[in-house]
């Protein structure tokens, strides 16, 4: 089993990395191998709907958005981490997420299918609760088990020294890794008893005027 923590801040090694390193000591405890991921700090468009991904089976702009999408079958679960700028998750992962999710789907790739998935924010104040909302939705639109913690998926700190001192938020951090962990296991369980996955039915888009 593998997980790969995707670290959507411009920082490398700043308050996002810090709390995906807590959740990737309980997943690694529990058996779970883990790689990071990170999106860079160069400019990344978000998507223009120019419906290149659907032909041609990546996006147009050729950038870590393809490098991850081509990998991204390769994993069991997925941990999406992002800093709040202004209420919401930084531009640069935003882009990211509505890049990576709709090419990955008008290619027919199925990466994220039923794979358990996280969201984890960072903020030195507020509008974390704004991200989580704003970035989970892209989990449920690819029908993945969205894990749990036992509050909201967040850290506080304006460093990455403030954010271990946020003691109950590394805690929600280890104890999404344990979640993620069993919840991994008992899928893995599931399929050598041979329990059949979901029935799928096809895709019904309604336009409203």
């Amino acid at each position: 089993m593998k997980v790969i923590l995707v670290n959507g801040s411009p920082n490398h090694y700043g308050c996002t990395y810090t709390a995906l390193c807590e959740v990737e000591k309980t997943l690694n405890e529990g058996g779970v191998k883990t790689e990071h991921f990170w999106i860079g700090n160069k400019p990344l468009t978000g998507c223009i709907g120019c419906g290149f991904c659907g032909e041609h089976g990546k996006c147009q702009y050729d950038d870590t958005v393809n490098s991850f999408v081509e990998k991204a079958g390769e994993y069991d679960g997925f941990v999406f981490g992002a800093p709040v700028h202004f209420a919401s998750a930084a531009a640069s992962m935003s882009g990211f997420m509505d890049r990576v999710f709709y090419s990955d789907s008008r290619a027919g790739r199925n990466s994220f299918y039923l794979k358990p998935a996280a969201v984890i924010v960072s903020a030195r104040r507020a509008g974390t609760t704004a991200a989580l909302d704003q970035l989970n939705k892209y989990l449920l639109y690819a029908e993945m088990p969205v894990v749990s913690s036992r509050y909201w998926n967040m850290v506080h700190g304006n460093t990455p020294d403030e954010v271990k001192k946020d003691l109950e938020g590394l805690q929600i951090m280890r104890v999404l890794g344990r979640n993620m962990a069993w919840l991994l296991r008992s899928i893995e369980a599931g399929r050598a008893a041979r329990v059949p996955a979901p029935e799928k039915e096809e895709r019904i888009n309604t336009n409203f005027i």
